[in-house]
């Protein structure tokens, strides 16, 4: 079958990158260099493949997909200059490429783009940075501030552990099939010192999760079963607050309270 006649898969959320103006100004983005240590998800028809091969030494990418990997493979000359992984994003362990400057880049699919950013992030010590290309509302989530609508469990557990930018804004046009959607390419980059001394990564899950469950909650009755009032008031935080209005120090705060009052438990 030739590339050129594959029809998307629905079930891996598959849409393919073929303007050219944007796979080059994607490329000019992450500015890859000849030695680094580059990880592609989803290359799909190899868009940025190719061109990402022209740049560097070695490249690794991640395919789902087994008939579009055997497509790669069979486009490769040089078998040795792409290592194909044909396994699911989520299910790979990043700190097995012995590497502490890896840097991730790829046409994320938008129906799990989340928990692989999720799933990333377990990984950020060995993550130099990480350029994806998602849906424009999830990167204005990843991206809002205190106060706003879109604040929430995204924003939060992305920025505390990442500089996140947002680049430059992709119509669905430059892809097929046309999604119904725009996208964004968004950059993130481990921060190598956190702002803020954080107890227990978990700890931040719950205290989050619980936080934003329903947002027009209080925080005093959306953390009821975890922080009594006065535990949250001596944390410096007015319990009458809803979650979308406390910055991200504050549910650091409130995340180390929990774990103390936990383990203390324990």
């Amino acid at each position: 079958m030739n590339s050129n006649n594959y029809r998307a898969r629905k079930r891996f959320g598959q849409n393919f990158l073929h303007d050219q103006d944007i796979i080059r100004r994607i490329l000019d983005s992450i500015n890859p260099q000849g030695h680094e240590h580059i990880i592609e998800i989803g290359p799909g028809k190899g868009a940025l493949t190719f061109p990402l091969l022209n740049r560097v030494k070695k490249l690794n990418v991640i395919e789902i997909d087994k008939d579009l990997a055997a497509k790669l493979r069979n486009n490769i000359e040089d078998k040795d200059h792409l290592v194909i992984y044909e396994k699911d994003a989520l299910n790979i362990d990043f700190n097995s490429f012995k590497y502490t400057d890896l840097r991730i880049v790829g046409n994320l699919p938008y129906n799990i783009s989340t928990p692989i950013l999720f799933h990333l992030l377990k990984y950020r010590e060995c993550i130099k940075d990480m350029t994806f290309m998602l849906q424009k509302e999830v990167v204005e989530r990843m991206c809002a501030n205190s106060g706003s609508k879109k604040y929430g469990r995204l924003s939060i557990m992305l920025q505390y552990y990442c500089d996140v930018e947002s680049l430059f804004d992709v119509e669905p046009k430059a892809f097929i099939p046309i999604p119904n959607v725009e996208s964004t390419l968004v950059r993130l980059t481990p921060l190598s010192h956190l702002k803020h001394k954080l107890s227990d990564h978990e700890s931040l899950r719950i205290i989050v999760r619980e936080s934003f469950s329903q947002r027009r909650k209080t925080i005093r009755n959306a953390l009821r079963k975890y922080l009594d009032e006065s535990t949250i008031i001596s944390a410096g935080i007015e319990p009458e607050n809803r979650a979308e209005n406390l910055e991200v120090c504050d549910f650091i705060t409130l995340a180390n309270c929990y774990h103390h009052v936990r383990t203390k438990i324990l």
